[in-house]
Parts: structure tokens; sequence; C-alpha cells
């Protein structure tokens, strides 16, 4: 099923609920992409929507229950730098190649005890955890 409708915008009640939560721009960069590749891949609509997400990834985080603009445009983790053969872990939509500061910037937005005290990829598994949280409390999980 398309994700864009005529006016050339996502469809919201298409799209996953923290894209329903996001910005108008988050959801028409995953809407199109989901799109084209769908048309690519011969309505593979699971390997369109994993392609979605990771075009999605490269401008915007996972923060709480929905995305917001990354700092710095590319590739999200060392999953998304290595492509789609990648045995490396996916980080869940945090930004794991930001600085150390920004993660810690985030965890305190989410009010994460412990971060003070937290290496980097302790601070990326924790931001992870909390948001999947805040989108199954969103969702009424």
């Amino acid at each position: 099923m398309p994700k864009t409708g005529k006016n050339d915008h996502a469809r919201k009640d298409e799209l996953p609920s923290t894209l329903q939560r996001s910005e108008q721009k988050a959801q028409d960069t995953f809407a199109k992409t989901y799109d084209s590749a769908l048309e690519s891949y011969d309505d593979d609509e699971g390997r369109a929507a994993r392609t979605a997400f990771a075009s999605l990834k490269h401008s915007y985080e996972k923060v709480g229950d929905h995305w917001e603009p990354k700092e710095k445009r590319g590739p999200s983790d060392q999953h998304a730098e290595e492509g789609l053969g990648s045995s490396a872990p996916t980080a869940g939509g945090v930004d794991a190649n930001a600085s150390k500061g920004h993660l810690y910037k985030r965890a305190q937005e989410l009010n994460i005890e412990g971060r003070s005290k937290m290496g980097k990829d302790e601070l990326v598994e924790a931001i992870r955890k909390a948001n999947d949280a805040a989108t199954r409390k969103a969702r009424g999980d």
C-alpha cells in the first residue's frame, strides 16, 4: 500500500506510530522512500520498510516515541555504515555516531538515571531502551 497521497505528502494513517508523532518532513522522507523501494523490490513490503527506515535514520534520530532531525546527516551506527549484509547490531534509531556530549544531552532529556557515569556505548544502549519504553507507552502496550 503506498504511503504517499495525491498531495505528495505521507498518508499519516499508513505510517508507523513513531512517525505519526514526528514532523512532516520525517513522515515524507519515510513515505517517499518506502513507495520507491516498494516499486523497485517487486512489492516486497518488508524490504521496502527496511529501506525507508535506513533512509530516515540518515537524517533523523529516534528520541523517545518520535523522530527528530539529527545534528549531522549520515549513518546512525556501524550497521548502517556497513550496509545490508552487516552483522553489527543496530542502535534502533539512536544516533550512535553522535558525540558523547550529544548522547548525554539526549539521556538527560529522557531522564535516564546514572547517565553521568556511563560511557558512550552505555549511553546508546540506555537511550535505545528508553526510546523503546516510550514507544510502548505511547502505543498503550
